[in-house]
């Protein structure tokens, strides 16, 4: 099984939705913007996490 992940990039706050190669919903939730902290809520996830993709907003770079 694959996973997709997409991140909406806030000041304080990320959101993240992974879903499975199904489409269905694995992980929903919210973390502190912090790239160790986003790195920690998806490591369960890395071996098998197949694309990753964040929104294309002012916070992205």
């Amino acid at each position: 099984m694959e996973y997709f992940c997409g991140l909406d990039v806030g000041m304080d706050e990320t959101a993240m939705c992974l879903v499975d190669d199904t489409g269905k919903v694995v992980l929903e939730t919210a973390v502190v913007t912090d790239p160790e902290t986003i790195k920690a809520a998806l490591a369960p996830y890395l071996g098998r996490l197949r694309r990753l993709g964040h929104e294309a907003g002012s916070l992205s770079p």
